[in-house]
């Protein structure tokens, strides 16, 4: 039944313009795709809501945006050019390569399936030695045990397992004998760390406190999967928040706690949520937790939360020779004098858009009978937030003629200042509401010849189905009170 969803939620978001494959009529790129129209507008909303809770209800923190070139030595710096890889293993017989760790957790979620939780267990426990030992033959080792074979040629001919760099690197120059490698980001973290001190001077601020922002990232992945779960090209949303060292296992907690309940207000249900927390840990952080969400395919990571230490500005110092450090003026009780210089120490909350969209789509993808009797009938709702929704109301004129295009149009001009609206007078009103069901519209307005009449119009709920007559100088009232970012925040 998962899978079918998926399936469909895949179809549905095509279908209804929310994302397409990328230069789908020169047969699309691997693992990159573009948003339509309405997945512009519910990833447009998602962002927003990220940036309003994270940078507009703190006061402490601020966002930027930094460029996606970089220099060269941010990444050595960071340890990308040294350490960013994944074990990659190839069939011989198709030529396909795989990501190890990845054909081991299929296979550990096959056995789970049959019932075979002692095999599975077993499996994920040595793939979790081998991956903190970093024992890439043991990695092999553990495909061959269990018979793993390619699915593609059905051969277990495999090569050896060796560590492959995500990064995309380019050239910049006018000429290529002269170029400069530089590399597209990997992330967006490194371009805060590297404006840490520009932030802090020009915006005064005081540790604790936060720097924020949104943006592309590039990596290489050596097989994408699950349509936008796992792309090449991708958006993420960070923020790196600044602490005295000694004091990151509590902020690590808060930030933890606090992340959870940012998910769990958009009304999923808390049990599509849990923690997990790193076996292995990167080679910047002492503590890390992912947030999973339980896709249709399996609970998979969402938002990570990350105790960096100060690695990150450390390294950044020592490799560029500019003190990456904070005077802190406040007064140690242990001492009775200031902190003085240190380097802050960094938690790290990193989520990635694109994968929230696809959360948000698997989880409000809805599929409803309705009606009674030779009447019924099924309709496809997306029961988003009403903040979410790429459209907040549609505007129907009930026909074609006798001036309701012109009242219909009249009412919808004075909303879409304020509101994304949708108008149509094509079809028959029921298919018309079948339609907005889809795009997950919250809110329609129909006007008939009563409202040229006595200045009311029909307003229908997309939960509920329900309708009601309203006076034309209420739609805006009632819109704004059920899409109110402060009902999120």
């Amino acid at each position: 039944m998962s899978e079918e969803l998926f399936k469909k939620v895949v179809s549905h978001a095509k279908e209804y313009g929310f994302v397409f494959p990328s230069s789908e009529i020169y047969d699309g790129l691997g693992a990159v795709y573009d948003y339509g129209q309405n997945g512009a507008e519910l990833k447009n909303n998602l962002r927003t809501y990220w940036w309003k809770s994270m940078v507009q209800m703190h006061e402490n923190i601020v966002g930027i945006d930094a460029a996606i070139f970089m220099h060269p030595q941010v990444w050595k710096a960071s340890g990308h050019i040294d350490g960013f890889s994944d074990p990659m293993i190839d069939n011989k017989d198709s030529k396909k390569r795989y990501r190890a760790d990845q054909l081991l957790e299929d296979k550990i979620l096959r056995y789970e399936k049959d019932g075979k939780t002692n095999k599975a267990q077993e499996l994920q426990a040595a793939l979790d030695k081998a991956m903190t030992e970093n024992d890439l033959p043991a990695l092999k080792e553990l495909i061959i045990a269990h018979e793993i074979a390619c699915p593609i040629s059905g051969t277990r001919n495999w090569t050896d397992v060796r560590q492959f760099n995500l990064m995309f690197s380019t050239e910049m120059g006018a000429m290529a004998d002269g170029a400069d490698k530089v590399y597209l980001r990997p992330e967006t973290a490194q371009g805060i760390f590297v404006n840490f001190l520009n932030v802090q001077k020009t915006g005064r601020m005081k540790i604790p406190f936060g720097i924020a922002q949104t943006g592309k990232a590039f990596r290489n992945e050596i097989i994408a999967r699950q349509f936008i779960m796992r792309m090449r090209e991708f958006e993420q949303m960070e923020m790196q928040f600044f602490i005295r060292p000694g004091t990151q296992k509590e902020w690590y907690a808060h930030w933890k706690e606090a992340r959870i309940k940012w998910h769990e207000k958009l009304g999923f249900g808390k049990e599509m949520y849990r923690f997990h927390d790193h076996v292995k840990l990167a080679h910047y952080a002492d503590a890390a937790v992912d947030i999973e969400f339980a896709f249709p395919f399996g609970f998979k990571e969402l938002e990570g939360i990350h105790s960096r230490t100060d690695f990150d500005l450390r390294n950044h110092q020592e490799l560029s020779g500019k003190k990456m450090q904070y005077f802190d003026n406040d007064i140690d009780e242990a001492t009775g004098k200031p902190f003085g210089n240190y380097i802050p120490y960094v938690i790290e909350t990193s989520i990635g858009l694109d994968r929230l969209f696809l959360a948000t789509l698997c989880a409000c993808y809805k599929e409803e009978e309705v009606g009674d009797g030779d009447k019924k009938d099924t309709r496809v709702v997306l029961s988003l937030p009403p903040q979410l929704a790429p459209y907040k109301v549609a505007v129907f004129p009930l026909t074609k003629k006798d001036g309701l295009p012109e009242k219909a149009e009249q009412i919808m001009n004075e909303l879409k200042a304020d509101y994304t609206c949708f108008y149509e007078e094509k079809d028959a009103i029921g298919k018309r509401y079948r339609r907005q069901d889809a795009l997950g519209t919250p809110f329609c307005i129909t006007v008939d010849h009563d409202t040229l009449q006595d200045q009311t119009v029909t307003i229908r709920y997309r939960d509920t189905m329900q309708q009601e007559r309203i006076p034309v100088n209420k739609i805006s009232e009632i819109i704004a009170a059920e899409t109110a970012w402060k009902r999120l925040l």
